[in-house]
């Protein structure tokens, strides 16, 4: 199966007086590398922010956006812990005496530690509201964003399989030339040799030997059926169901690597123009499998 690594995914819950805004981005990447960026008290359902994204996504570089804004202001319940508001009021009473103040501490001056005194057990109250809503918008966001790579994946397949077809054309043209090509350099060798003795006398067997070797060295059969077997793994697997990426980019190094060859061996202008073309090919389809998850 053919997913780009390319990708935008956005997801939006709101309620109870909240609205949280969840965005991730992607580009390729050899790994899974997620960055974050979300609001303080968020930070310890970091983990369960990046579990959920490697339950869908396996390579990519993500960038993970987590934007919280409070709507309305809600109302609840105000926890006073006269233990706590006892500690601070002897501290600043203990700060007025060293310090040797006249002033009384006054209920102002315990307001500096509201967020120690007052809603202790409200923000932890908020905090687990606030995930839930959190949670809801980066699942949304994961799906939005995999869909789309998804989207993109297909149309990468397209592309790489019709390059894949041309291909395989430009290899049926070479092995044709490459088989007419035998004959004629036989008598172009008989020629050379003839010419180089007065009374057109030639070896037989020396000749044959002569066009054995050449034969073997313009033989291009080997590399044209290795090429095959490679472009047809290549197909199956962008058309296979699990992730292609890495197995493309293997198949890809062998393919390049036959068609090199091809073209050493083939020392001939026609086919020499076309292995040109295959490899252009190549060129595109890997810049293309660098961007599959």
């Amino acid at each position: 199966m053919i997913i780009s690594m390319t990708g935008y995914g956005r997801g939006e819950v709101s309620g109870d007086g909240v609205a949280v805004t969840v965005e991730l981005r992607s580009v390729n990447n050899r790994f899974l590398e997620i960055s974050t960026r979300m609001p303080r008290e968020l930070n310890a359902r970091e983990n369960d922010m990046r579990e959920m994204v490697r339950k869908t996504l396996n390579r990519g570089k993500i960038h993970l956006n987590v934007s919280v804004e409070q709507t309305t202001t809600v109302m609840k319940d105000i926890d006073v812990d006269p233990e706590v508001v006892r500690v601070y009021k002897d501290a600043l009473e203990a700060v007025r005496k060293h310090a040797k103040l006249k002033e009384a501490v006054t209920l102002a001056n315990l307001l500096e530690f509201k967020d120690e005194i007052l809603g202790r057990n409200r923000a932890a109250d908020d905090n687990a509201d606030q995930w839930e809503f959190v949670s809801k918008a980066l699942e949304a966001a994961v799906h939005d964003l995999d869909q789309m790579r998804r989207n993109e994946g297909h149309e990468l397949a397209r592309d790489i399989l019709g390059r894949i077809s041309a291909i395989d054309g430009m290899v049926d043209q070479v092995e044709q030339i490459a088989k007419n090509r035998i004959p004629a350099e036989r008598q172009r060798l008989r020629e050379r040799i003839a010419n180089l003795f007065e009374n057109d006398e030639i070896d037989e067997q020396r000749l044959e030997f002569e066009i054995v070797m050449l034969s073997d060295k313009l033989d291009i059969t080997e590399e044209c059926v290795r090429y095959r077997s490679h472009s047809k793994y290549f197909v199956e697997a962008v058309k296979g169901p699990e992730p292609a990426g890495r197995r493309l980019g293997f198949l890809l190094q062998e393919i390049n690597r036959e068609v090199t060859t091809i073209g050493s061996k083939a020392n001939e202008a026609e086919i020499a123009h076309l292995v040109v073309q295959a490899k252009e090919e190549l060129e595109k389809i890997r810049e293309q499998v660098q961007n599959i998850e």
